[in-house]
């Protein structure tokens, strides 16, 4: 057993995933620390990374759901394909001649389906951000708070995506957004008239005023006017860019049952719900396996069991329960 040759190999591949890769710093620093607890379990068993057995992985992954543990299967699954990850660039780099998660069955995720807000709760969230935004003495953060939402729920985007988003990014008289998602990927996600006019406004009336503020405050170092963050999109009161923490306390302000993320599950759930194919969710959000996608079809199918509920001869109904009204407007929105 040779701790330091696991170490060794850690820093190798995390200049992968940096360099070759191109992974964010977050998302690297999530797959070694999954990596690190492998590495510690295998040392219980006397092993390292190159020569972990197929029953390595099998035990580890079980030593994940045991008693002590009691991970769910989603967490289970996401280690899983960290291992994956990493046995697959270790036979790129000929330093094993076996993948020891070959055959390995990955657990069944999304078991809890996303969380996602009724659109009547969106609708509510919004029109109260849009009031305060469209106050006559609507104070600058008001108008951002308002745009961010927008954009949250109108493009999907995930909160890291909002965050990194460039002025330049924005292309508004053609109504779209360039997006960099996970692994540094690009995007084009449409937007709407509320989040195009929303996103107007603030750049008008909203975003001058915060770069100011934070000129004012930090002088020529301000993030605000530097080079490297004109870019940035969304400011604080000092120019600075604002954090993956600051979002998630706004969309809380704005619904204490929400979070940034639900945004992005109500996006695409409410589209399923209207009739959008999954593949041209898939595009929206940015997916890399439709397999990601396919969770949000658990709402087509509860139409149609509600259709099936009502119109089969053979479905159980109680007496005088179907509503022959109802049923042919959900008919008619099924279709």
């Amino acid at each position: 057993m040779n701790p330091q040759a696991n170490s060794a190999l850690l820093k190798d591949y995390h200049a992968y995933l940096r360099v070759e890769k191109g992974l964010r710093p977050l998302t690297c620093e999530a797959y070694l620390g999954d990596l690190r607890t492998y590495a510690e379990f295998l040392e219980t068993r006397h092993g390292v990374f190159l020569s972990a057995t197929q029953e390595d992985v099998a035990a580890f992954l079980e030593h994940l759901r045991g008693h002590g543990n009691g991970m769910d299967s989603r967490s289970v699954a996401r280690k899983l394909s960290c291992l994956r990850g990493l046995y697959k660039w270790l036979l790129l780099d000929r330093r094993i001649d076996h993948d020891p998660t070959t055959n390995i069955e990955s657990p069944k995720s999304w078991k809890v389906l996303p969380k996602s807000l009724a659109e009547p709760e969106v609708a509510e969230m919004l029109e109260r951000a849009a009031l305060a935004a469209n106050h006559p003495q609507a104070r600058a953060t008001a108008l951002r708070d308002y745009a961010m939402l927008e954009l949250l729920y109108g493009g999907g985007l995930r909160v890291s995506e909002v965050t990194t988003l460039s002025v330049s990014d924005l292309a508004l008289d053609h109504g779209r957004v360039l997006v960099r998602g996970k692994g540094d990927k690009e995007r084009i996600v449409p937007l709407g008239r509320a989040a195009i006019e929303s996103l107007e406004i603030y750049l008008a009336e909203g975003r001058p005023h915060l770069a100011r503020i934070g000129t004012s405050r930090r002088g020529s170092d301000a993030v605000g006017t530097g080079p490297a963050s004109t870019a940035r999109l969304f400011l604080s009161l000092r120019g600075m860019p604002l954090t993956r923490q600051w979002v998630w306390h706004l969309v809380k302000q704005a619904n204490h049952d929400a979070s940034p993320h639900m945004l992005r599950h109500s996006c695409a759930t409410h589209m399923v719900e209207h009739g959008a194919d999954l593949r041209s969710v898939q595009l929206l959000l940015g997916h890399a396996d439709i397999s990601t996608t396919q969770v949000y079809t658990h709402l087509a199918l509860g139409r149609l069991k509600e259709v099936h509920r009502l119109h089969h001869p053979r479905a159980k109904r109680s007496s005088g329960e179907a509503n022959p009204a109802a049923a042919t407007e959900l008919l008619e929105e099924s279709a």
